[in-house]
């Protein structure tokens, strides 16, 4: 039983979207494009009674070249199309922050340190900190797209650390794990 979604009996007053591709380039590099949009559905009041009429109030683009290994963020910018008010755009350099960051354990601190509160702007933030796990994704769609030899063990398996006590099931003793040491097993035996 779905309790909370039996609770929904009006239309939504506010949608947020994000979506995240990434590009494929040469030299085991890629750039991860992520958009925020938030739009507001229903008119509205301003906290000092001016009607506020539905619509986008921000959508906004952040762009990583992404490379080298560990993952790691090698340039940034970013771009705010549509905004709530016109000193927004004077916090697009904060991305920059981040080049050199490396997407691996820590990553989401060191975003929130970077860019967080004062130092950059909530909605970027919100965004780049999707935009991590996406970015290793995509780099491995992107390296996928050639086969490479079969890995005979765990240090053989490019990308296994960003995996390991991700979720549940890529715990150490998990699932996932326990399937790859069973096909090493496996192609010891042959």
């Amino acid at each position: 039983m779905s309790r909370l979604k039996e609770l929904i009996h009006e239309a939504p007053v506010h949608e947020r979207r994000m979506e995240i591709r990434t590009y494929p380039l040469e030299d085991n590099r890629v750039i991860v494009e992520g958009w925020l949009r938030d739009e507001r559905l229903m008119l509205g009041y301003h906290w000092d009674g001016r009607t506020r009429s539905p619509g986008v109030v921000h959508w906004m683009g952040v762009r990583l070249l992404i490379g080298d290994w560990p993952l790691t963020i090698l340039e940034a910018e970013a771009e705010m199309p549509t905004i709530p008010h016109e000193l927004c755009p004077s916090v697009l350099d904060s991305v920059n922050k981040l080049v050199g960051l490396s997407i691996t354990s820590g990553y989401s601190n060191q975003v929130r340190r970077r860019l967080g509160g004062t130092k950059g702007c909530a909605h970027l933030a919100q965004l780049i900190l999707a935009m991590g796990p996406a970015a290793v994704h995509g780099l491995w769609a992107h390296l996928s797209r050639q086969p490479r030899p079969v890995p005979r063990s765990f240090e053989e398996i490019s990308g296994l650390p960003y995996l390991m006590n991700s979720c549940k099931l890529w715990r150490e003793d998990g699932p996932f794990i326990q399937e790859i040491q069973k096909k090493f097993q496996e192609q010891k035996k042959v």
